[in-house]
């Protein structure tokens, strides 16, 4: 039986920092895939679920972005299965990129912006978002885990009567 280590209770800096960079967009894409409809949050939250109980290795395969991208196609997909009613989807405009200023030039303090680490702080929804998911996600891994015990337990406890009868119709 494969142990798996159990998940911590606070979500690693770097989750937090990929959901809060992506929020908007998970946002948007979950709005846009399910047509507009209210569920859009809670197919958001679990796809952040989805990849918060597999981070340490989407993290190590970098591979967090399709993985995201994957489930929500797969929640979007599922939801649309439960409905019996046709969505109606709308195509919007993809926003106007950011035009970034020219690092040449400018004041002092622009140049030393280029150079020194933001101070902004994750956006409080994020945050929440991610620590929600992470939450989830744990009580999974903790519920997979104590069931996986339970299994191998009982397995044993099997294993060991079917033992002891083999043993008892033996002949000394």
């Amino acid at each position: 039986m494969r142990l798996i280590p159990p998940m911590d209770d606070e979500p690693p800096p770097e989750y937090v920092a990929f959901v809060t960079l992506h929020a908007p967009e998970l946002r948007a894409e979950a709005f846009r895939l399910v047509g507009g409809a209210p569920v859009s949050e809670e197919i958001y939250l679990a796809v952040l679920t989805d990849l918060a109980g597999h981070w340490r290795r989407m993290s190590w395969l970098r591979r967090t972005g399709g993985y995201v991208r994957k489930r929500l196609l797969a929640r979007a997909a599922q939801w649309r299965e439960e409905q019996v009613y046709e969505v109606e989807v709308r195509v919007l405009r993809p926003p106007e990129p950011v035009v970034a200023l020219p690092r040449s030039g400018g004041s002092l303090a622009l140049r030393k912006a280029a150079i020194i680490g933001g101070t902004a702080r994750a956006s409080l929804d994020a945050l929440a978002d991610a620590e929600i998911a992470w939450v989830h996600a744990s009580m999974r891994s903790r519920l997979r885990r104590t069931l996986g015990y339970a299994i191998g337990s009982f397995l044993l406890v099997l294993g060991l009567i079917q033992y002891m009868a083999w043993l008892s119709t033996e002949p000394l």
